[in-house]
């Protein structure tokens, strides 16, 4: 632990930077812009949502709370983080003198890992539903997929934000980050830091590679039913695949934007010798390594509600009018009233 010499709390690391590197780093006008965009563009998907899911079916319609669900919560991820961080880099305000107590620290801390690790969670809850929707059709009565799928979400929702509360009960600190206008986890090498650090990268990590194995498995079931005996018999609907390339873009989305952050927390407090001095301090390059990747995770809250957007039947057929001209498919659940019976 270290000490600042003064009656602050100890989420005060220190950090060498000048008022004038700060306005060099942290520019309001793009900080708000960014926010702006990221908060209409969810906005839009969430109308988009509300029209889609009148008259959708039972699958379709627990897929589309999953969606719901991560839309919310990238949107209030925005609004919230955004707010205090526009705020930060439109006054400057020394953190210290505004929060001597640290409790805006911490929350701000717990509100980056919570919005951090919900959509990776969510991610993976929507393969896991998609995975049992279409591998294992009767496994889940479709009465109760949608009550099913909000429970899912507020399951994840309280996962996410036990974690994040970890560090208020002593596993783990929040500190504040370079430039001085965000907190975030330690990564620091005492034993507290090191487990919160390795919990929040490796449960990331482990949501992420489950949503490739259970997206790839059901991928290649729809390839097979659809290049199949049964192809002429059977074929998934326009809303199976169509949910899948949703689902296969958050993937792609969330792997691209999170992953190289969540291998840099787990690299760093495993590196020997440590990255944080007994002071506190990081290198100049850790501190600003780690601001790059955070900035690239926050695009993860801009590009998901576009992968809605844009993959979208309607929008593809625009694209691709042939498709528009496709026999209707049927569903890919097996239909048990369609057997032949015994005269």
């Amino acid at each position: 632990m270290w000490h600042n010499g003064s009656s602050l709390r100890p989420c005060f690391r220190p950090t060498n930077i000048t008022l004038e590197e700060r306005r060099l780093i942290a520019s309001p006008w793009f900080a708000a812009s960014f926010c702006l965009v990221g908060l209409a563009s969810n906005l839009l998907a969430l109308s988009v949502l509300a029209r889609a899911r009148q008259g959708s079916s039972h699958s379709r319609s627990s897929f589309l709370t999953f969606l719901c669900g991560l839309v919310l919560t990238d949107f209030m991820g925005l609004l919230i983080t955004g707010a205090i961080v526009v705020s930060q880099h439109a006054v400057l305000f020394d953190w210290r003198t505004v929060d001597p107590s640290c409790r805006l620290c911490r929350f701000f801390g717990v509100v980056m890992v919570f919005f951090g690790l919900c959509p990776l969670l969510l991610g993976a809850a929507m393969a896991s539903e998609r995975y049992l929707g279409i591998t294992r059709p009767f496994s889940r009565p479709a009465s109760t997929s949608q009550r099913r799928a909000w429970a899912t979400v507020g399951l994840v929702w309280a996962t996410a934000l036990a974690l994040g509360l970890l560090p208020l009960l002593g596993v783990g600190r929040y500190t504040m980050q370079y430039p001085g206008s965000w907190c975030f986890l330690t990564l620091g090498p005492e034993p507290g830091d090191v487990a919160f650090g390795l919990l929040f990268s490796l449960l990331g990590s482990f949501s992420v590679g489950l949503s490739f194995l259970l997206n790839t498995i059901s991928v290649a079931t729809l390839c097979h039913v659809y290049h199949g005996q049964e192809a002429a018999q059977q074929r998934p609907r326009d809303c199976e695949v169509e949910m899948m390339a949703q689902l296969t873009g958050i993937m792609v989305v969330a792997s691209v934007c999170w992953m190289p952050l969540l291998v840099f927390i787990a690299q760093t407090v495993l590196r020997s010798p440590p990255a944080m001095s007994p002071s506190g301090q990081l290198s100049r390059a850790t501190e600003q390594e780690l601001l790059i990747y955070l900035r690239v995770a926050t695009w993860n809250q801009i590009l998901d509600p576009w992968v809605y957007i844009l993959f979208r039947r309607a929008v593809i057929r625009r694209l691709h009018p042939r498709l528009s001209t496709r026999p209707r498919s049927l569903s890919l659940q097996p239909q048990l009233t369609r057997r032949p019976t015994m005269a």
